[in-house]
């Protein structure tokens, strides 16, 4: 079986470690969650990093510490997985549906500046599959409105825009390190910027509320969360870190490989703007207008080939349709028509293509 993905990193390259951890018995706060923050830090060049449990209790806090609140609106990029949208319901606020550039999958500036007005209260922007092209633009948009830019960038760690790491280019970054990531430590995520002013609020929030100790215990001075990310989680953080650079420049090559072999069918990649640098978190295409999406997937599966869908329209789910029936159109048809290969060192890519070619025929 070709498998969508596999992880980068083998027991060996931590078992040391890993016995450290059992023997301290620290499971939680200790060294290797300094260490990961600290490198994180000085991977993207930012001021704050803070770990979590994952990208969507990054996002949901992160929507807290800028203010939003019940009832307030938060735009969206439309083509994305639902958290995006659902950390919006969940605190109350309703999501502005934006739709998507059909070539970069990314939030549309057209649509946002039509969309955009005084009761906004933040943008969620997208980096679809780690890409962040058009995020200078919605930045624009957003300084113009004075409201606050959030990076959903779950896939996008490594990649660049303007030679600035993502996580040093809007206002308040959120990462993933789920297993179908670049870096992946099983679950987990990060929130990163450079205004001292959410990072205070992130620290406190992050501590379940605690600003600083009393005589014996701690001073709660607001509410917070356990959104802890574990020893063991850090421990794979950063170590995988350590080679990302090298592991992103592979998975690079594996894409140009893909569309050398795959562009002569009518396979039309997602589009990556001139200024940015892409991590490659995952290989996507448009399929050709002849063929059937679902139908492609369903046949690679035959073939011991893992591949699926590129991500979801997020007007178009059943929950967002009913709840506010604003189906955004780009998104939708990409929705239908974008499908992810398998993409991991020593992957057999003409082996992949061989077998679209058979399909195609």
């Amino acid at each position: 079986m070709i498998k969508l993905i596999k992880p980068s990193i083998s027991f060996d390259s931590v078992e040391l470690e890993l016995k450290e951890i059992f023997r301290s018995g620290q499971f939680t706060q200790g060294k290797n969650v300094d260490i990961f923050e600290k490198s994180l830090k000085k991977y993207i060049n930012i001021d704050y990093v803070g770990l979590t449990t994952s990208a969507t209790t990054a996002l949901s806090l992160s929507l807290r510490v800028m203010g939003v609140k019940q009832g307030d609106k938060v735009a969206v990029s439309d083509y994305s997985w639902p958290a995006s949208s659902n950390v919006i319901e969940e605190i109350g606020a309703v999501p502005v549906f934006i739709d998507v550039d059909t070539e970069t999958f990314n939030m549309c500036p057209k649509d946002l500046t039509k969309k955009i007005n005084s009761d906004v209260s933040a943008v969620i922007f997208v980096d679809t599959f780690g890409n962040p092209s058009g995020i200078d633009e919605i930045n624009k948009i957003c300084k113009g409105y004075k409201v606050p830019l959030l990076e959903d960038a779950a896939c996008a760690l490594g990649s660049e825009i303007n030679n600035i790491k993502v996580g040093a280019y809007s206002d308040i970054t959120c990462f993933s390190f789920h297993p179908r990531k670049v870096l992946n430590t099983g679950e987990g995520g990060a929130i990163a910027t450079n205004n001292k002013n959410y990072s205070d609020l992130f620290k406190v929030k992050l501590a379940a509320g605690a600003s600083s100790k009393a005589e014996v215990g701690l001073n709660f001075t607001d509410y917070g969360f356990n959104f802890r990310m574990t020893e063991i989680q850090a421990l794979l953080g950063w170590k995988q870190l350590l080679d990302l650079d090298n592991y992103v420049e592979k998975r690079r090559e594996i894409k140009d490989e893909y569309i050398s072999l795959l562009e002569k069918y009518a396979f039309v990649p997602q589009k990556i703007n001139e200024n940015v640098y892409h991590n490659c978190q995952s290989i996507v295409f448009k399929v050709p207008e002849n063929i059937l999406r679902n139908e492609l997937v369903n046949y690679l599966l035959e073939k011991d080939i893992e591949s699926t869908l590129g991500t979801y329209c997020l007007s178009g789910t059943e929950f967002n349709q009913q709840k506010y029936d604003d189906v955004q159109t780009n998104s939708s048809l990409i929705d239908s028509i974008a499908i992810t290969l398998p993409c991991y060192s020593g992957i057999n890519t003409s082996k992949v293509v061989n077998e679209i070619i058979s399909f195609l025929s």
